[in-house]
């Protein structure tokens, strides 16, 4: 009885998945209109491929100030994000030890140079009686030694005044270059100490892209590259040359540093972040295909997940979703790894809704 009901029970259920699978079909039919699109073909760099590398801006005039005294700060008028001109009075340090050590180099001179002119008058004098033969040669040579001793005894008092005219100039800190005060380590009141950084001062004038490149990549960037940077928070592109390339990659992590020059903008100010694209060109066909790069645009992807894709265009004329493995962004831009080949079309966009199987009316 048991085996009859369950029987029964298997082929109401076959019947009822036959019926539904059936309506399933028919609504996923084409129904025979189209869905009209846009389609771009692929590219690749027919002269070489490229490399994205990462990094930011930075003034290439860029100065720590400090000082070589030791010396409580006793005024500090500046501010971070302020304009400085060059010479322009930054830091003054307590120089009262400075002004005793000058007032005993004001008091050495002055007795060196009584010493000296005595020195010169007894010379003066021995010469006269010797040559009246009034005097012996020792004796002119003892006047000539104490007039040389006294001479270079005024010399280093007069060295020790310009040393202590020297140590007033780091009491009294100028801006060395014109710029914008970018960061601040002390205060009015701290102690300075000699070589500790007071103030960093950068200019805008001339910006440099800093990026890290791949050693695979190196031995092809060259001075004077030009070379497409992309500075992400204002979105625009720019033009630069490359100034400085490292040849060492010991202290930056296995990439070599590559420094880009670039033009000058309001825009741009120290430590945006960047992309940049380096051209390469090929010598051989083998060269160019392994160093080829897809991009296309980042409007033309369809996500769902974690997954990224690209619709494109069958034999039949039908939508095909291709799941693609991507690469660095640039710009609205990115690089296809996998899933896309040169010369392949794919959908830009399109006037209606898109799946597998659609029938295109490409525009």
């Amino acid at each position: 009885m048991k085996n009859i009901v369950y029987s029964t029970a298997f082929i109401f259920f076959l019947i009822s998945f036959t019926h539904c699978s059936s309506e399933d079909t028919s609504s996923a039919a084409f129904s025979g209109e189209s869905v009209s699109v846009t389609l771009n073909k692929t590219e690749t760099n027919s002269a070489g491929g490229f490399a994205v590398a990462s990094g930011k801006l930075v003034s290439k005039n860029s100065v720590n100030v400090s000082t070589r005294m030791m010396g409580y700060i006793t005024s500090m008028p500046v501010e971070v994000g302020q304009s400085v001109r060059a010479g322009q009075q930054l830091v003054s340090i307590n120089n009262s030890e400075i002004q005793a050590k000058g007032g005993q180099a004001n008091a050495q001179i002055m007795q060196a140079q009584a010493a000296f002119d005595s020195a010169k008058k007894d010379l003066n004098r021995f010469k006269n009686l010797f040559a009246s033969q009034s005097a012996s040669q020792k004796e002119l040579d003892d006047m000539q030694s104490r007039y040389d001793m006294a001479r270079a005894s005024l010399e280093a008092a007069k060295q020790m005044k310009n040393e202590v005219s020297a140590q007033y100039r780091y009491t009294n800190i100028s801006a060395p270059i014109s710029g914008v005060v970018t960061a601040k380590f002390a205060e009015q009141g701290d102690l300075a100490n000699p070589g500790m950084p007071l103030l960093t001062i950068e200019s805008s004038a001339t910006l440099q892209a800093q990026l890290m490149v791949s050693e695979q990549y190196i031995t092809q960037i060259k001075d004077g590259m030009e070379v497409d940077v992309l500075i992400k928070s204002i979105g625009k592109e720019s033009k630069g040359k490359v100034a400085e390339i490292s040849k060492s990659s010991a202290h930056s992590g296995g990439q070599y540093m590559v420094k880009v020059n670039l033009p000058k903008s309001d825009e741009l100010l120290p430590g945006m972040y960047v992309n940049a694209v380096f051209p390469f060109k090929s010598s051989s066909s083998t060269e160019t295909e392994e160093a080829s790069n897809i991009l296309i645009p980042k409007s033309a992807l369809v996500k769902n997940g974690q997954m990224t894709g690209v619709y494109t265009v069958s034999s039949q004329n039908t939508a095909v979703l291709r799941w693609l493995k991507l690469g660095k962004e640039m710009g609205e831009q990115v690089e296809v790894l996998s899933g896309l080949t040169a010369g392949e079309s794919y959908v830009v966009s399109a006037d209606g809704k898109l799946y597998n199987g659609v029938k295109l009316s490409v525009k």
